[in-house]
């Protein structure tokens, strides 16, 4: 894993939203499904941005920095998606310790409010600001887009 040198980090508050094709849970953690390959973000004022991260990268980000989310584990909230029309409640979440094998993400977590469902189809996981206050990004031409 490479490190991102100050000089080349752009720092937002950033919000995060990782989807799925399935989900499941068993006390005490979560599994994302058929993950996809990339974790949106988005911030609002003073900087309006939204682009996306490889979701591997972000996995990387967890520990990085002195405010990091393994200091600081995140709130997240899961909305769930069920093709029948009968969706399960959003649940509020704390996140820990993100496992990624191949295209499963795992986390270890504290349910705030609702209850998870032991399996379900698509879902969203939205996830609060990363490394409070502030978050690193790479910059559009580190991640392989065109600046204009």
């Amino acid at each position: 894993m490479s490190r991102i040198s100050d000089p080349q980090v752009e720092r937002i508050d950033a919000l995060f939203v990782q989807s799925a094709t399935a989900f499941s849970s068993a006390p005490g953690t979560i599994t994302l499904h058929g993950l996809a390959g990339s974790t949106v973000y988005f911030a609002d004022r003073p900087r309006r941005e939204i682009g996306h991260i490889p979701s591997h990268r972000f996995v990387q980000l967890w520990e990085d920095g002195a405010n990091n989310f393994a200091v600081d584990p995140p709130n997240a909230v899961l909305s769930f998606l069920d093709e029948d029309g009968e969706s399960p409640p959003d649940a509020v979440v704390v996140l820990r310790e993100p496992r990624l094998e191949a295209d499963s993400l795992s986390y270890a977590v504290e349910i705030l409010d609702g209850t998870l469902p032991a399996r379900c189809g698509p879902c969203a996981l939205f996830i609060d600001v990363f490394g409070r206050p502030l978050v690193p990004i790479a910059t559009p031409s580190m991640l392989g887009r065109k600046v204009s």
